[in-house]
């Protein structure tokens, strides 16, 4: 894995990437449908960069948008 991809994001920063506010994307998650979060501490959860990336790219493929 280069670098790169190693960028760890913070919820905030995935719900503003994401444009989706913090619950729905814990709902998400719950229906298997968002990438999961990786637990660094007791209170401290990170996304990949590349994961959410990735996950946005999806959203647009399945729109069919270019």
């Amino acid at each position: 894995m280069n670098e790169e991809s190693r960028n760890l994001l913070r919820i905030g920063e995935v719900s503003k990437r994401t444009t989706i506010s913090k619950p729905h994307i814990y709902t998400l998650i719950r229906q298997g449908k968002f990438p999961k979060p990786i637990k660094l501490t007791a209170n401290t959860s990170v996304w990949l960069e590349s994961d959410i990336d990735s996950w946005i790219d999806s959203r647009i493929d399945e729109q069919g948008v270019a």
